[in-house]
């Protein structure tokens, strides 16, 4: 189990409630690809909290990678705000 904490660049306030929504489903879509399980998610305006279960084989640089890489295309596709 693996607890990331991924901050905001410049701790701007970008994650409302829609953002926190679509981050979630962008989660479970990688869930389903990945051998990632997001066991908590949890969103502050500034920063989001990752609690992570996955298999000893995949390293967590892989796994942070893999997070941070898709969640933030996803995430800028759909709120072109964020950005």
């Amino acid at each position: 189990m693996y607890h990331l904490v991924c901050p905001i660049k410049y701790r701007r306030d970008v994650i409302s409630g829609s953002v926190e929504k679509s981050l979630v489903e962008v989660c479970r879509e990688i869930e389903k690809r990945y051998q990632i399980i997001f066991v908590e998610i949890g969103a502050d305006n500034n920063h989001v909290h990752f609690l992570i279960q996955s298999v000893p084989m995949l390293s967590v640089k892989t796994i942070v990678q893999t997070l941070k890489s898709i969640t933030a295309k996803e995430l800028f596709r759909l709120h072109p705000e964020v950005k």
